[in-house]
This record gives C-alpha cells, sequence and structure tokens, in this order.
C-alpha cells in the first residue's frame, strides 16, 4: 500500500522511471502527489498575500502508474498477502 512519506517509481508518462516521495494523496480518487513529479505550470492572480505569475508545481498522478521501491515497505506488505 502506498502511503505519505515512502518512495515510489513512476511507470508511465513523461516522467517515466523517476523516483520520489509520496507527498498527499487522494484516496477517494486513487491518486497521489510525488515530489517533483508530473510538474505543471499553474497561472497565479496577484493578491495581497501573494505576488502573481507562473508557478510549477506538482499534479496528481494514479496509484496504479506507481510502483512502490522502498524495500522495507514492498516486502512486509507481500508477507501480509
Amino acid at each position: 500500500m502506498i502511503k505519505k512519506g515512502l518512495r515510489v517509481k513512476k511507470l508511465r508518462g513523461k516522467d517515466k522511471k523517476k523516483e520520489g516521495e509520496v507527498i498527499e494523496i487522494d484516496r477517494p480518487n486513487n491518486r497521489a502527489k510525488i515530489k517533483d513529479i508530473n510538474m505543471v505550470k499553474k497561472h497565479l492572480k496577484t493578491t495581497k498575500e501573494t505576488k502573481g505569475g507562473i508557478v510549477s508545481k506538482e499534479s496528481f498522478i494514479h496509484l496504479s502508474n506507481l510502483k512502490l521501491i522502498d524495500e522495507k515497505v514492498a516486502k512486509k506488505t507481500e508477507a501480509k498477502k
């Protein structure tokens, strides 16, 4: 099972074979955000607190496109099955 803080590898898409750490999980939609993977450009309006402009940020990836590479955790989950 993929959880926040674990290392995963992306299997498909433009960032194929890249590894990163899970920073957020959306369980109802089966998606996760991985640090520095699947970066998208977001246009932000200027507000009183922040300056506007174009910002790069992580986007969600479907869990079926990820593989758990943390060996200790992967062995434990396989042993439970």
